[in-house]
Order: C-alpha cells, then structure tokens, then sequence
C-alpha cells in the first residue's frame, strides 16, 4: 500500500508579513492616503492555498500545499515569482506579492503584485519529482494564471526549467503554445536574453548609482554578499568584472573570505561541482554574523527575508547595504543602521531588475520580437536609474531615508490608479 504523508508547516512568513505592513502603514500616514483606499490596499485582492498530491521516486505519495496570492491589479495583470521552499507559507507569500506591487508601481511597469509558492524541500527532490510537482501546481493555477492575468516567473528554489514545465503544462491543456504565461523561461521556448541575471544586474545598477552619490566608484570597492544562489551570484560576477573587490560569500552551507578578493569565476565553477562555496581552496571560512560586521563599502543581502535585525543592525559598517533580496532588513533595523551612516537601498527598488526584464521578455512574447542584449540592458538601466533619480529626488525633497521615498512614490501611483479605476458595484 502507498504511504500518504501531509506536509504542514509554521507560519515562517509572520514576520516578513508584519514588515511589508508596517512600510507600508509608514508610507500611506506619509502622503496622508485616505481611510477607504488604505483598507484596499492592506490587504490582498485574492489568496489561492490548494493542496496537492506527488507521487515521490520510491511510490509513496505526499500531499503538498502551494499558494498565490494576487496582492493587487489596479496597474495591470498580477506578477510576481513562484518559489519552493521549507518556509514558504501564506503569510510569506502575502509579504512577497504586496512587496512587488510596490516594486512594479516604482519602475513603471504596468503590473500589479502576486507571489505563489510551494512549502517543500527542493534540494530533496529528484528531477522527476520536482517536475510532477510543478505540473500538477501548474494545473491547479490554470483557473488564475495568464498573460492577461497572472504571469509567474523564477524565485528561490526555482529557475528557466521550473517556468518550461509550467508553460508546457498549461499551452498542453489550451491546446496551443502560450510563451507569455510565464517569464524567466529559456530562451529556447520563448525566454528573452539577460534575464537570467537581471536582478544582479538591477543591483549592480542601483549600486553603482549610489556609489556615485557618495563620492566613490565601483571599480576597487570592497563587497561582501549573502547568499550565492540566482541572483547573489549575478550580482558577485558583475561586481567583480566592474572592478569591485568582493572579500566575502556566503551561501546556505557556509561562507569563504579573501581580504585580497576572491575569484568569483572560480567560486561559479565550485559551486556547479560541489553544490556549494564552502571549503573552496586559498579561502578562510566565514559565518553570516560575521559577514554582516565586515568593513567594506558594500554589503549585498542576497538571500531571504529578516536578516538584519535590531539585534545585529549596529554591527554593520558597510557604506551601503544593498536589498538584492525581498525584505531582508526588518523595519526596527532601519533606524539603527540610518544612525550609523549606513545608506540602505530598498528591496523595491534595488532588486527591481528582475521585474523590469520580465517585463520585456512578456512585452516581446505579445509582439513577437527578440531584443538583443545590448537593448535589453540599455532598456534596463535607463527604467532603473530613472526609479532611482524619483526616490533620491523624493527622499531630499522630503527629508526622509530611501526607502520611505519609494514607498511612498509606489504607494502613490497605485492608489492613483484605484481612484481613476473607481469602485466597482
């Protein structure tokens, strides 16, 4: 007889929902938004929670649980990243697609917020089991997913087959390919160049832009960076081919330093071989605590939520901490590290790259046309960089830190559309 599990799991994302909560309360009593558009915008328009069965390698069956919550459409069709993680629940995925409604509104793009996931263990599964597992998710979003309504993409624990599997599932269903329901997909089937490592080079972007407002340049600077998965190593490579020196790594099995910098090309190699960075010759070992206190200019938070906390924020002596994940610095740890000096660039500014290519790559799968890299990373900078001028010009002329700027700058534009979209009986 099969055996049938259940997996459950904690509310992990409590946290990082109290966090986009109260950034976003900060902002709305900022522009004085009104009582009726605040109660709409607090909450998700939609919440799916399905649960699922996946018949693992030796027979045996688990019930999975996956979500996607649709945060709000005011500004266009939902998008947002599906991910597969231990500590994904609802709460998690509710923080997660308010935060890239707010990211959407910021860069301009015509986009509400969603985020979906599955609570599993990736790294535990074979090939065959994550496939299943995706196809039958996909099958149980079919209903809310689309290019005209819901367009998933790649997040933690998930990549360009992830997106293959589901685009193939559901074009099989319609009968018929449909590339624009999903972005992030291989080029082969649709995706488009540089989106891979669009988020790292956003990051990379926004903090050359910084650099250059505090008086320094990429080209020298010492980095240090949290987490090696997608986007961390994106970013490291592209820092180290500008000229930065990056001294530290870590990922989710341990961490290497080299004050003298390290050889980011090579630690790419490593981790393709080994599974991880951990141990990698003519380095010394390094834990987050540590990396976190290191004396550099900049300091990448690349992996996930509420890692700068009140109780470790007064050990950071970067010159600028750079949000490359969704919320990794919690909202008691932002005036401690505005006091120290510490200039933070805000997760929905800062790692907005990725929504920005996703962007693209859906507006070429509508049209039929493939911009070449060059377009795609002009198009790139030139949308970041202008969001970064709107938050900097709206910081100063308020009088207020980098991210309540964005916040409030996206905050506006979506209740603007609400109104302009009116109530519907």
């Amino acid at each position: 007889m099969q055996q049938i599990t259940t997996r459950t799991s904690k509310s992990a994302g409590a946290d990082a929902l109290a966090a986009a909560l109260a950034q976003f309360d900060a902002a709305a009593d900022h522009i004085s938004l009104e009582a009726g558009l605040r109660a709409v915008l607090r909450v998700p328009q939609r919440e799916f929670t399905v649960r699922f069965p996946v018949k693992r390698d030796d027979g045996s069956v688990e019930v999975f649980q996956g979500y996607r919550v649709q945060h709000n459409v005011a500004r266009g069709p939902a998008k947002g990243g599906l991910r597969f993680h231990p500590r994904t629940d609802l709460d998690d995925v509710r923080a997660l697609a308010m935060w890239m409604t707010w990211k959407a509104a910021l860069v301009d793009v015509p986009f509400g917020g969603a985020k979906g996931g599955v609570t599993c263990d990736p790294s535990s599964m074979s090939s065959k089991e994550l496939e299943a597992l995706t196809r039958r998710f996909a099958t149980e979003l079919e209903g809310i997913i689309g290019p005209d309504s819901d367009i998933p993409a790649p997040d933690v624990g998930t990549n360009a087959q992830t997106m293959a599997w589901i685009m193939d599932t559901v074009s099989m269903h319609r009968g018929y390919s449909v590339p624009g329901v999903v972005t992030g997909k291989p080029i082969a089937i649709g995706g488009s160049v540089g989106r891979a490592d669009a988020t790292g080079q956003g990051v990379v972007y926004t903090i050359a832009d910084a650099a250059r407002r505090g008086g320094f340049e990429l080209d020298g600077a010492r980095v240090a960076i949290q987490g090696f998965g997608n986007v961390g190593e994106a970013t490291a490579r592209l820092l180290h081919a500008a000229g930065a020196r990056v001294v530290a790594i870590t990922d989710v099995h341990g961490g290497v330093a080299d004050p003298d910098g390290l050889d980011v090309p090579f630690l790419r190699r490593q981790l393709s071989e080994h599974g991880t960075i951990a141990g990698a010759p003519r380095t010394r070992p390094i834990a987050n605590d540590e990396l976190f206190g290191l004396d550099v200019d900049v300091l990448v938070l690349a992996a996930l939520e509420g890692q700068i906390t009140a109780a470790n924020a007064g050990t950071v002596r970067a010159r600028i901490l750079a949000e490359a994940a969704n919320g990794p610095v919690t909202p008691d740890a932002d005036p401690i590290l505005r006091s120290n000096g510490v200039v933070v660039l805000p997760d929905i500014l800062c790692n907005a790259g990725g929504v920005i290519v996703s962007y693209f790559e859906w507006a070429q799968n509508r049209c039929a046309l493939a911009w070449t890299l060059e377009e795609i990373n002009d198009r790139l900078s030139r949308q970041i960089l202008a969001a970064a001028d709107a938050v900097w010009a709206r910081a100063a002329a308020d009088g207020i830190d980098p991210r309540l700027a964005a916040q409030a700058i996206a905050v506006e534009r979506v209740a603007e559309a609400t109104r302009l979209r009116g109530l519907y009986p």
